[in-house]
């Protein structure tokens, strides 16, 4: 089941929100999910899953009702709820979504979880300053991303709200603009290396 955001039931908790078109969701989503639980403290992890990303084409992508299939077969893990989080606020853009779930849980801690490669593309995203202003943010490594990520823009834009990784346990409690760059294990799956293998027919 898709998870539901009604209620006060997410008030005090640390929830690491994992956006993304997740075509499809494989286990290194998982892998960064569990990852992101143990070392921010997270109570939780929500995958948002996107109708479209708006950077990406809409050629090879799978429905909506696909791609959360495949998540919630991939998660397989009792804090990683799988959502249609944007498709239920009508939001398409990560700012707008940031700004609504921060205006409906005021008293929920959120942390954005981004890629090595977002971080270094995320000048591409509509407000994406905003986006360091509205939530703390965690980046992970990403093989041959890091490197440039933390010569990027956004880093050196950011360089003086960065927290060290050894304190990021402490980071949902900070106050944005806050980021943190996690030298988590890496993991080899790729959305792009599985749909060609599904083309491929193998």
């Amino acid at each position: 089941m898709v998870h539901k955001y009604s209620g006060p039931q997410h008030a005090h908790l640390r929830i690491g929100l994992l956006g993304g078109s997740f075509n499809p969701a494989h286990a290194g989503h998982r892998h960064i999910s569990v990852y992101a639980l143990n070392a921010l403290k997270l109570d939780q992890v929500w995958w948002l899953v996107s109708p479209q990303n708006p950077l990406k084409s809409a050629a090879d992508m799978g429905s909506l009702a696909e791609r959360l299939a495949w998540a919630r077969i991939a998660a397989r893990h009792p804090r990683i709820r799988v959502t249609d989080l944007e498709c239920s606020l009508g939001t398409r853009y990560t700012a707008d979504t940031l700004r609504q779930l921060t205006r409906r849980f005021p008293k929920t801690r959120f942390v954005w979880l981004m890629g090595a490669d977002n971080l270094r593309q995320i000048p591409r995203w509509r407000d994406w300053t905003r986006i360091f202003r509205l939530v703390p943010i965690a980046v992970f490594s990403r093989p041959a991303y890091s490197l440039g990520a933390l010569g990027g823009m956004a880093a050196q834009r950011f360089a003086r709200r960065r927290v060290p990784d050894l304190r990021a346990r402490g980071l949902a409690e900070a106050t944005p603009p806050a980021w943190t760059f996690l030298r988590n294990p890496l993991h080899p799956a790729s959305a792009t290396a599985i749909r060609r293998a599904r083309a491929r027919g193998s």
